[in-house]
């Protein structure tokens, strides 16, 4: 074989490799009659383009999804989540993501992320999961919603196709996370449910090589593969909307029974489960439902599962609404807490006391933090260094990749170009 440096400037893969026998015809052409200079155009097209590294606009990646069912040779039935899609060849599901061909069904997002981050882990938000620690953080186009006020409705809202996509395969995902200094993958932005098999991948990698997966959800997944996924995951971030299926039914297009299975089913499984409810006034701030919401919480899931409850900002279809105000979120909070709940958490709202994680024996500060930063710590061991008591999360941190850098960002930048 022989490499041919067609793109010398080219970022990533800079060698072509192709034939000899390619090879002289390329050299052949090129002291040819002009007669056949398209085809030397088109030759040195071809190697270019396949030197590039796979990604761009409209990259997809089809893969075989699991769970559907064959109903007969042109037609399917998806049974990821509760929509169960049924389409025919060349259909695509509610989510944009997923269409059978040929009496097999396919995701389209396999590796092909359209979203590559470095957050901090409290931008999920977690709260109780390895504090001031980063997240790779990925997301491809699509979602099983249609939430009105979408923060992330550009990729969300949109088919792979239309979005621009980078090639980025489960181990290269493992591998990024541990360069750029990351504890922790977490599936976010968009809706992690409809790029299952290349969540489930990665996971399963990371978790062998002792890297964490996190899953920030709508929590719209069917029992058997929210299962099979709580296996290998360590912790979960579920949008809990609102309390009641018109408010799903009118805001989101979802189902709200089986949000409260799924975080049934993580917390059975001993994932960290936190919820983040975002009030959209006047759409779900009737505090008897908050209150309805919160008593399900603490005797579900119970007393210790972090709420946050998030201000809301208008956008997407809701730019008509004003913002949350800040005194309909603590008078929630204020409610959560009456009913029991131990860990309750004010969003969007940099600065408010409520950002801070208190202990609930004796009610002093144990995590200070303003916006995404933590300024002090004060648990250790997983407990109230002032008292004792036990703050359920998870703590412990690798010292072999516990290195934050404020770098990593700035590098991963680089490295998308």
């Amino acid at each position: 074989m022989i490499y041919l440096n067609i793109v010398p400037k080219m970022r990533r893969a800079r060698f072509k490799k192709i034939s000899r026998r390619k090879f002289c015809k390329i050299c052949f052409l090129s002291g040819a009659s002009l007669v056949f200079s398209p085809l030397l155009i088109d030759l040195l097209r071809e190697s270019a383009q396949a030197a590039r590294p796979k990604g761009g606009m409209g990259f997809i990646n089809p893969r075989e999804a699991m769970f559907y069912k064959k109903l007969d040779k042109n037609t399917i039935q998806c049974q990821l989540c509760p929509r169960y899609c049924t389409l025919k060849n060349g259909m695509r599901g509610l989510c944009r993501a997923r269409e059978p061909r040929d009496g097999k069904h396919y995701s389209l997002v396999y590796a092909n992320p359209t979203a590559i981050h470095v957050d901090p882990i409290e931008k999920k938000p977690l709260f109780h999961f390895l504090p001031a620690t980063a997240a790779f953080s990925i997301a491809t186009a699509g979602c099983n919603f249609r939430c009105k006020y979408c923060q992330n409705w550009e990729i969300s809202q949109f088919k792979p196709e239309e979005t621009v996509n980078h090639y980025l395969p489960p181990e290269e995902v493992v591998k990024k996370a541990v360069q750029y200094n990351c504890l922790t993958i977490a599936y976010t932005y968009t809706e992690p449910s409809i790029f299952y098999e290349y969540m489930l991948d990665t996971a399963k990698i990371a978790k062998a090589k002792g890297v964490k997966n996190i899953y920030h959800s709508n929590g719209s997944l069917n029992p058997d593969p929210a299962a099979k996924l709580a296996v290998y995951l360590d912790g979960a971030n579920i949008d809990l909307k609102g309390f009641s299926q018109d408010f799903y039914s009118e805001v989101s297009q979802g189902h709200l029974e089986t949000v409260l299975n799924t975080l049934k089913t993580l917390k059975k499984n001993k994932v960290h489960v936190e919820i983040t409810n975002l009030i959209v006034p006047p759409l779900n701030d009737d505090m008897a439902m908050i209150k309805k919401m919160c008593i399900w919480i603490r005797d579900e899931l119970g007393k210790d599962v972090p709420l946050h409850f998030s201000r809301f900002h208008p956008t997407y279809k809701l730019k008509n609404l004003t913002p949350t105000p800040v005194k309909t979120l603590e008078e929630a909070r204020n409610t959560a807490l009456s009913q029991g709940l131990e860990y309750v958490y004010i969003g969007n709202v940099p600065g408010h006391q409520a950002e801070n994680t208190y202990c609930p024996k004796d009610n002093k500060v144990v995590i200070k933090r303003i916006g995404y930063r933590v300024l002090e710590n004060n648990i250790v061991d997983g407990k109230c260094k002032f008292c004792g008591t036990r703050i359920p999360g998870v703590w412990k941190k690798d010292p072999l990749l516990d290195k934050q850098s404020k770098s990593s960002s700035k590098k991963l930048s680089k490295y998308l170009g």
